[in-house]
């Protein structure tokens, strides 16, 4: 782990590679898992606010289980996360082009008709955070479903933080997205011997 400011960020972070290749997961990340979305407390304002905008984009299935299940709800676990489609598909905020899978949220916001992008859990991944006692930890989530991802990031040489400048800089700051930056040149440099 490497420390920057009170986050730790696992070596995978900056030594794994990664790109998304919709072309051959089909979005599959919005549709597996056993769980919604994770979402941050301040996120679910904005889910509020942005609901009857990104409702139009909304399949009938995904409708119907926002009505039964609420916008959001609290997991087991105790973690706000967004409803699934019958309570154990794809993310009620899924909508299909194509055969892909894609964000509602998203769809809207580079229509310029909402400001809320996307829950940043979703827009980090493949990293997941996990709150510890005193720090966060930034890590790099293997899932098979990313195989293509993984493949595709090391054909074109793009490590996971990087691919994830953007929603990085989102989470933490820009200023810590540069410190990120140093700190990964030197690690690479020193394991490469270099």
């Amino acid at each position: 782990m490497i420390q920057i400011g009170d986050k730790l960020v696992s070596a995978d972070v900056i030594e794994e590679q990664f790109v998304c290749d919709l072309k051959q997961c089909k979005g599959a990340c919005c549709v597996e898992g056993d769980s919604g979305a994770p979402l941050e407390e301040h996120e679910l304002a904005e889910i509020e606010k942005s609901y009857p905008v990104i409702e139009k984009y909304l399949t009938e299935e995904g409708r119907s289980s926002i009505d039964r299940f609420g916008l959001y709800f609290k997991d087991l676990e105790g973690d706000w996360v967004t409803p699934l489609v019958k309570g154990y598909r794809e993310c009620a905020y899924t909508l299909f082009e194509n055969g892909v899978a894609q964000c509602a949220f998203e769809k809207a916001y580079f229509a310029g008709e909402i400001a809320f992008r996307k829950p940043v859990s979703c827009h980090l991944y493949p990293i997941r955070i996990q709150q510890l006692r005193n720090y966060e930890a930034v890590n790099y989530d293997r899932w098979e479903i990313c195989s293509a991802a993984c493949s595709l990031g090391k054909a074109l040489k793009v490590p996971v933080y990087k691919f994830l400048k953007d929603a990085l800089i989102r989470k933490y700051s820009e200023d810590w997205y540069k410190e990120l930056e140093v700190v990964a040149g030197l690690y690479l440099k020193e394991k490469n011997g270099a």
